[in-house]
């Protein structure tokens, strides 16, 4: 195979997400007009915004905007998840970030594929955050067993899928016919599936310990529950929403608005209430519903530094012990407001957040440093060379999630807006041994890329030297 020409992992990964973007647009027409929304919305902000627009276009990530996804499943098992790292090895996605999301009273722990290399997140950086139920948190001995059995009996991926991800391990890459043809049966992974393998009684029972549990165990396969576009107004998506007509959810997870947007703010429109046919115990049908696919957005901002994420964790914490939402979205308003004011105590200026170390940048020369550079007598401290002007810096996209927005969003769209915090029961030991690997560090990735940068950067400047005491 050595004449063998592979495309390469980030075009599969276009392929894929696309052809997932088209099928989802089918499936659930609102997802069309939510995309439809956010293009109106990022080409105002960027109208009105030529500082974003700048930086956007300066790292060449304007063009990945119209690209951007993130996607969501849930799966039942530990070959589940094993094979579906397999799977998106193929398209250039690795495991990053292990999130458990028992601390909001969800029975999942999870991790996000997704690109890792500058590079490959600026050719497009689709993600899937990929959870896996947590039978031992199913109190029921007698449910739990059951749900094992019914998962056990289960094969979420075809043949085929399987058989090109071993050709793709084996050999090292795939022809371009062989990724289309890939594309096309882990597609079949994620598609919609209206009808039910276990009874109506049996999803009844699911359903009654924790919808999450009926939405894993009840179908053929892990179906995808929502696709994400990223917007850089979620403020104006969540109130332009309504004259679509689409309901939101009551508040946006995450941060408040800010001048410098912070990690990553999401919001939703409710689950639909889908037909369903379940198969009863004498082998005759019975009609039904379910909810669980949803439309979401989410407004990514800088990736922060362990001590501003320290920060940002004790501010949240303290809002959400204020503030409790009902299940019916009440007091989100006084929720919002007390957002606002517990978060004035994080610095809302980029030189702030780069000059107290609370978020992560990229560093480049600026056109007077390389200018300087050849008059000589720069500055000898990157302080300095930030202060003249000769050093620039932008912020490092957040590529991540955060477990407690997260858990927001899935209570939102299984039914309820209500408040939950629970104490962690976090296992990532068990994840990671059924996952096959080890996840990824997300903070290691951000300082690397920093580092490398501002490596560049002083490279660039004539003072190589300064990197190491930066």
């Amino acid at each position: 195979m050595a004449n063998q020409t592979f495309l390469h992992p980030d075009a599969i990964r276009t392929l894929f997400s696309t052809a997932m973007s088209q099928m989802y647009r089918t499936e659930v027409p609102q997802y069309g007009t939510l995309m439809e929304l956010v293009g109106d919305v990022n080409a105002q902000a960027l109208a009105e915004d030529t500082d974003l627009r700048g930086s956007l276009e300066r790292h060449d990530e304007l063009g990945r905007l119209s690209l951007e996804r993130h996607g969501a499943i849930r799966l039942g098992t530990a070959e589940e998840l094993f094979n579906i790292r397999r799977v998106f090895a193929v398209m250039g996605m690795v495991p990053v970030g292990y999130y458990d999301l028992s601390v909001a009273g969800v029975p999942v722990h999870a991790t996000a594929f997704r690109p890792v290399g500058d590079a490959s997140l600026r050719a497009n950086p689709f993600r899937v955050f990929t959870s896996l139920l947590r039978l031992e948190l199913i109190e029921d001995e007698a449910l739990r067993a059951e749900a094992a059995r019914i998962l056990s009996a289960r094969r979420i991926f075809t043949v085929r899928a399987l058989e090109l991800v071993a050709r793709f391990e084996m050999e090292g890459g795939l022809s371009a016919e062989e990724a289309e043809e890939f594309v096309t049966e882990a597609l079949e992974t994620f598609r919609w599936h209206a009808k039910a393998t276990v009874s109506l009684d049996t999803y009844d029972k699911l359903h009654a310990a924790h919808r999450l549990i009926a939405d894993v165990v009840s179908f053929k396969g892990p179906h995808i529950n929502h696709l994400t576009p990223r917007t850089l107004d979620i403020d104006a998506v969540q109130a332009g929403m309504p004259g679509r007509g689409i309901v939101p959810k009551a508040v946006i997870e995450g941060p408040p608005r800010r001048q410098c947007p912070i990690l990553l703010r999401q919001t939703s429109f409710k689950a639909l209430e889908e037909p369903i046919e379940f198969r009863n115990e004498g082998g005759e049908a019975s009609r039904g519903s379910h909810t669980a696919r949803f439309g979401e957005i989410e407004q990514r901002g800088v990736a922060l530094t362990p001590k501003g994420r320290k920060l940002y964790d004790r501010l949240l914490a303290q809002v959400r012990t204020e503030v409790r939402i009902g299940q019916s979205g009440g007091e989100a308003g006084d929720y919002q407001s007390e957002l606002s004011a517990r978060f004035a105590a994080f610095p809302d200026e980029w030189q702030a957040l780069q000059a107290q170390g609370l978020a992560y940048f990229r560093y480049s020369a600026s056109e007077r440093g390389l200018a300087a550079r050849r008059r000589g007598g720069l500055p000898a401290t990157v302080e300095g060379l930030i202060h003249a002007g000769f050093l620039r810096f932008d912020p490092i996209t957040y590529e991540d999630f955060l477990p407690v927005s997260a858990a927001g969003i899935f209570q939102s769209n299984l039914g309820t807006d209500e408040q939950q915090n629970y104490a962690e029961r976090s296992n990532r030991a068990e994840f990671e041994r059924a996952l096959g690997a080890r996840v990824q560090d997300e903070l290691a990735l951000y300082a690397a890329a920093q580092e490398h940068s501002l490596a560049q950067a002083l490279a660039d400047l004539g003072n190589p030297h300064l990197a190491a005491v930066a």
